[in-house]
């Protein structure tokens, strides 16, 4: 970054429903007219980005863009005077790398209001391994334990684990004492997992079976679903006397047949989980728990591959592709 342009990915419809991802310089003044102006030092890549990468149009509607939901770095200036020169901080969701120019660049502008205090006692590079994905996969844990749910109840399923929010959501449960299992469809990660915490891992398939029954025989005490479709409604069917699930995804489909057998015979409960227009206030006491008391730093290490900004485009067809596993964090020095 220097003087009036900064580097940043920027997405282009090239043809028809065919949309290229470069490394470009852009003008300052390209900028959308926010009072923040924020000098990123890291950023995450998310599903989302991908999608918008790969020219969702339900993500963002215009092109061309620059993708990245998650940014964190320094303030530069900001007109509304909330913030200082200099001043760590992080913006994750909102409209941020949706229809406002994101955080897959060297800079970025945004409100006030989107804008959260770096915690002390997480770095740039950690609050990205984290993003997005690790405040869903907190707000889940945080939405089991507000219904109830401990360590003595039994095993605790976790769906997509292999992603960002399941790998996050697996070391964070395992910190607070609670056996994990995780379900993938890649086995050859199973080693990965265990060493995050998981207490087993299960392929996918394991939950195939309950596809056609109305309620199944309860397995598992609580859960965290990150991928939604059929997979969600035969985690419930499975779920012991009083249990939940927080559900926080949809990447195996936005809808669901069910019926009302899991919860008016068992008092099941599905627990809605949303990060993106979530209050700043409490995103801002999520990121103080895990910048606190579910620190998982050891864990982060394992989760993170860093990437420089020039791998994006890459790394965002990976995780377009369905091949992703755990975080991908870009640092813009790379």
């Amino acid at each position: 970054m220097a003087g009036n342009t900064f580097r940043a990915m920027l997405v282009e419809e090239v043809a028809a429903g065919k949309y290229d991802q470069v490394i470009v310089d852009r003008l300052v003044s390209q900028l959308p007219d926010y009072p923040v102006a924020i000098a990123v030092t890291h950023s995450s890549l998310n599903y989302k980005d991908a999608l918008s990468a790969f020219g969702n149009r339900a993500v963002t509607r215009e092109y061309p863009h620059t993708p990245g939901i998650d940014a964190a770095g320094t303030v530069i200036s900001d007109e509304s005077g909330t913030f200082a020169p200099g001043d760590r901080v992080l913006v994750t969701g909102y409209d941020l790398g949706m229809n406002t120019s994101g955080g897959l660049a060297e800079r970025i502008a945004t409100p006030v209001e989107w804008v959260a205090r770096l915690p002390e006692g997480l770095t740039a590079r950690e609050a990205m391994t984290l993003g997005t994905a690790g405040l869903t996969a907190g707000l889940c844990v945080e939405k089991l334990l507000e219904a109830g749910a401990r360590p003595a109840d039994g095993e605790v399923l976790v769906t997509g684990a292999t992603g960002g929010v399941g790998s996050i959501a697996v070391a964070l449960l395992a910190k607070l004492g609670f056996k994990v299992a995780a379900v993938t469809g890649k086995l050859e990660s199973a080693e990965f997992l265990t060493s995050l915490g998981a207490w087993k891992v299960l392929d996918r398939e394991t939950l195939a079976p309950f596809a056609d029954k109305a309620i199944a025989k309860p397995l598992w005490a609580w859960a965290v679903d990150s991928v939604g479709g059929e997979t969600l409604f035969n985690v419930i069917k499975c779920l012991k006397y009083g249990g939940g699930v927080a559900a926080c995804g949809m990447a195996s489909g936005a809808q669901f047949q069910a019926n009302v057998f899991p919860f008016i015979l068992r008092g099941i409960s599905l627990l809605g989980v949303d990060s993106v227009e979530l209050p700043l206030p409490k995103k801002t006491e999520v990121w103080e728990k895990l910048a606190g008391d579910w620190y998982i730093g050891e864990q982060l290490q394992k989760i993170a591959e860093d990437i420089s900004l020039d791998q994006a485009p890459e790394f965002l067809a990976r995780l377009h592709r369905g091949h992703g596993i755990g975080r991908y964090v870009v640092d813009m020095t790379r």
